[in-house]
């Protein structure tokens, strides 16, 4: 017992690099982890507060998915964080970001329903302050052979031209597309905007024999799927 007692004392009172090497990266804690990579801190604080700090900066709940959401301007904005290590730490978010997607994508394959699409994209876009939109562009058999970021807007808006998407359609020999795009908000709830640009995206799909598959929204680990709920207006680009 009091071995078992004497090691749980050790590793409280470790600093992060020694309870790293002697218990291994899965003993730390999010806090402990980060300030590895932070290394120093300041004369009026170590890495492990300024870690702490990052950790909680906008929402305490969210923790260390707040990272995922965070720009260079939002690392520096943290005492102790300089220039180079706010790009590094943007660097890690968009490793994370990139190898979640890549197992995704992996995962998933084909995308041949809205579920398959939100899981790819569903946890990279949640954690967006801005608006972003993505066009996914299909072969024939509904694989994936690229995606594109058309647009990054304010935090309520986005402004893109179906011209933007078709000339990425053409270019890539896309035999469809799909059109994700977040709510920073965290609501799924389409905007009169939101339905007319993909009607009007799957009026001009049909006419060009580039068919839209599907429009999807994101919000906060929810999406919606414009043909799931049948968003699209009646009479315009149907495919009677």
């Amino acid at each position: 017992m009091n071995k078992i007692k004497d090691e749980y004392v050790s590793r409280s009172v470790l600093q992060p690099y020694e309870k790293c090497a002697r218990f291994g990266t899965e003993s730390l804690s999010d806090d402990e982890l980060l300030a590895i990579i932070i290394r120093k801190g300041t004369k009026d604080r170590d890495a492990l507060s300024i870690a702490s700090e990052l950790l909680h900066l906008y929402d305490s709940k969210n923790g260390i998915l707040n990272l995922m959401r965070f720009s260079e301007a939002d690392f520096r904005s943290i005492k102790g964080i300089g220039p180079v290590k706010a790009t590094q730490l943007s660097a890690i978010s968009e490793l994370s970001k990139r190898i979640w997607k890549e197992r995704s994508s992996r995962d998933t394959r084909k995308l041949d329903s809205a579920a398959d699409i939100a899981a790819l994209y569903k946890e990279e876009l949640r954690h967006c302050y801005q608006e972003k939109v993505i066009l996914l562009l299909l072969d024939s058999r509904r694989r994936l052979l690229r995606s594109v970021a058309i647009s990054k807007g304010t935090v309520n808006a986005s402004v893109i031209s179906p011209r933007e998407i078709f000339y990425e359609a053409i270019q890539h020999r896309a035999a469809a597309f799909a059109v994700v795009h977040n709510h920073p908000s965290g609501s799924i709830r389409p905007s009169e905007a939101d339905i007319n640009f993909a009607t009007i995206l799957r009026f001009t799909g049909n006419m060009m024999n580039i068919p839209l598959l599907d429009c999807l929204i994101i919000g906060d680990n929810e999406y919606l799927s414009f043909s799931e709920k049948g968003l699209f207006r009646e009479g315009f680009g149907s495919d009677q």
